[in-house]
């Protein structure tokens, strides 16, 4: 199994939607690194759901419930992500950054990136920062 951090803008599409869709296509992803990420993504593989803007911060997990697929508007793809949880506790990107553990995160050196991988050791690392 993969772990991964999608990016979302909470007024547009936030981890309380996704709670209240229960599934929702992960779409409008405009970038060829974040495009391959999310070809490379396997139906299982658990995400970091990730508000951007002013919270900039882990608020959520979430399964790809189905693998890559073509939007309308080619080359681009999407994939199908289901609720999983929302965090007890939001893990900002300045914890990220200013945590030692974290340091070689994705997310601390391109957080721009919208779509990108975590490796499992960061992956477990968040869940417990999410759950004190």
């Amino acid at each position: 199994m993969n772990h991964w951090l999608l990016k979302t803008e909470a007024e547009e599409f936030s981890i309380d939607d996704l709670k209240r869709k229960k599934r929702e296509p992960w779409s409008g992803v405009r970038n060829f690194q974040a495009r391959k990420n999310l070809q490379s993504m396997r139906k299982g593989d658990l995400a970091f759901i990730y508000h951007t803007g002013d919270e900039k911060q882990i608020v959520g997990v979430g399964k790809v419930v189905k693998e890559a697929y073509p939007e309308k508007e080619k080359p681009w793809v999407q994939v199908d992500i289901g609720f999983v949880n929302k965090v007890q506790r939001p893990v900002t990107l300045a914890q990220v950054k200013n945590d030692p553990n974290l340091r070689d995160m994705v997310l601390a050196s391109a957080p721009r990136l919208s779509v990108q991988p975590v490796s499992e050791k960061h992956f477990n690392y968040l869940v417990k920062l999410a759950s004190k």
